[in-house]
């Protein structure tokens, strides 16, 4: 599943993800490969990102939107 985070400014992060788990309007959620297609606002909050590695990332932002649709994410926040 490939993620990338991008802010007016620049992308933030972009690579191969197993599990992110974002702050929704209507609260928090995680999206693992084969999500439902999804559009959703987001709060300020972490994004928290877990790399195939392992390995785990936190982002703030301060809100925006995020989409799902085939096994790629795609966030556009407000700042990071």
């Amino acid at each position: 599943m490939y993620l990338e985070i991008i802010t007016p400014d620049k992308k933030v992060y972009s690579g191969e993800v197993e599990i992110v788990k974002l702050p929704g309007a209507d609260g928090s959620f995680g999206v693992l490969k084969g999500h439902a297609p999804i559009i959703a606002a987001l709060t300020k909050g972490i994004v928290k990102i877990t790399d195939t590695k392992k390995h785990v990332e936190n982002i703030n932002i301060n809100g925006g939107v995020v989409e799902v649709l085939n096994d790629k994410i795609i966030v556009l926040a407000e700042n990071a």
